[in-house]
């Protein structure tokens, strides 16, 4: 198998994640790392026997795949040169500022035949991936993402910084057209909204109602979701995923294995229905960072699509832009009441 050699940019809180797993992974050859901080290229990449290199540049000459973990205001002029050169990027969520510049990122990995990937996690969160085989088609989707305050990721919006996972999941299971954004903000500590609701109603019928904060006194990141005779529910923060599924009552379930216990029963019908709940099976094990990359990894070795591509994180940056305006729009129509 011929490793595919790949470089980190960005070598902070997060890209030192990053630049390890790589060092670990049997399908990369980790050739370097480059940060704008010297010193700290030099302790990230020493410590685990790569090449602290000296400017961006170098790096681009010795590899084939590049991870971007740099702020997001550089997404673009980081990602752009090496799409450029035909180097495969990852890019950390949002994919970049404005949709524009997602669009021109689009655009040049198709020119160059390169795979493009956005860092939108939470799709290889454990409990994503006890439904990624599921038929989920959502009526209504309730999503809490709570959490303590941390002035690390108050540069930007509580709706860019943390609601973005949601709005992605949701896009993920919803495909179908947005028709129209209801949006609430409030900034409590920072110039920017640190806790927003927003209400998401699609063409199909469905409607999402998506809440993030960043000032709650616990960490909640969970997501209901109803459909016709199925619950579900996902719970990102322990990785874990329940199902409530109504089902004839003489009817023998295809997966008893993963069954838990039934439930209850209603009278619905000639026969009733069984109520089961039940914890799906995981495909594959792992941490969510480390499967993130090794897709990554696949998508370039087997020419397939990735998991998330740049067309998903153009999607739900543009709604995320959208959900801030209208909170913007909002907070403007409450303040001219008085």
């Amino acid at each position: 198998m011929t490793k595919i050699k790949v470089g980190v940019v960005g070598l902070g809180h997060l890209g030192r994640h990053h630049i390890r797993i790589y060092s670990e992974l049997k399908e990369a050859e980790l050739i370097g790392g480059y940060d704008i901080d010297r010193a700290l290229a030099e302790e990230r990449c020493g410590a685990l026997g790569t090449v602290p290199f000296s400017s961006y540049e170098e790096l681009l000459n010795e590899i084939d795949a590049l991870n971007i973990v740099v702020p997001t205001v550089s997404h673009y002029e980081v990602a752009l040169p090496a799409l450029k050169r035909g180097i495969h990027v990852l890019i950390e969520k949002p994919i970049s500022r404005t949709v524009e510049e997602a669009d021109s990122l689009i655009k040049e990995a198709k020119k160059q035949n390169c795979v493009l990937q956005v860092g939108h996690i939470e799709r290889f969160n454990r409990a994503m991936r006890a439904v990624r085989n599921l038929d989920i088609q959502p009526l209504f989707i309730e999503s809490q993402r709570l959490a303590p305050f941390n002035p690390r990721g108050t540069d930007v919006s509580v709706v860019h910084d943390l609601m973005i996972h949601d709005v992605d999941i949701v896009l993920s299971f919803v495909r179908s057209p947005l028709e129209r954004i209801d949006a609430v903000g409030a900034r409590v500590v920072s110039r920017h909204e640190d806790i927003a609701n927003a209400r998401l109603r699609f063409k199909n019928g469905c409607v999402a109602n998506i809440t993030a904060s960043r000032i709650a006194r616990k960490r909640i990141r969970k997501m209901r979701i109803f459909q016709h005779d199925t619950y579900i529910h996902l719970d990102f923060a322990e990785g874990r995923t329940e199902l409530f599924r109504l089902i004839d009552g003489d009817t023998v379930s295809q997966n008893e294995g993963t069954i838990c216990r039934e439930f209850g029963q209603v009278e619905l019908g000639a026969q009733g229905k069984r109520i089961l709940l039940e914890h799906p099976a995981i495909e594959e094990n792992g941490d969510a960072l480390t499967l993130e990359l090794k897709s990554f990894l696949h998508a370039i070795g087997t020419g397939g699509p990735p998991l998330v591509s740049g067309e998903d994180g153009r999607q739900a940056l543009d709604v995320v832009h959208r959900i801030i305006e209208g909170a913007h729009e909002h907070a403007a129509d409450v303040h001219n009441l008085f």
